[in-house]
């Protein structure tokens, strides 16, 4: 009888080591993919911070330049029609419309 509950005590120790590994070994899998991922996402920024090239600066700051120029035109332009064209059309309308006598 002791030899029966000796097997048994000695399986289910057993049973237990290897559920113990196997918890053991997928915590460390998922410990060293979470390091791999951290380590390459480190090694890219790195790389990204370390870069000295231009990322097109030049062509940047010529697109700005070229959208406020364009810009003040338009501002100009409408400036000008609605001081010369249109405001005066609207003056002489609004005034018509007051000075009415009926």
């Amino acid at each position: 009888m002791r030899n029966f509950f000796k097997n048994i005590k000695n399986t289910v120790k057993a049973k237990f080591n290897a559920v113990k590994a196997a918890v053991c070994r997928k915590i460390r899998n998922v410990r060293v993919t979470v390091n791999a991922a951290t380590y390459r996402f480190a090694v890219r920024s790195s790389t990204m911070l370390a870069a000295t090239r231009g990322e097109n600066f030049v062509d940047s700051g010529i697109k700005i330049l070229i959208a406020v120029v364009i810009g003040a035109l338009l501002l100009g332009g409408l400036y000008a029609l609605f001081g010369d064209t249109i405001m005066p059309t609207v003056t002489e309308k609004v005034k018509s419309m007051f000075d009415f006598k009926g």
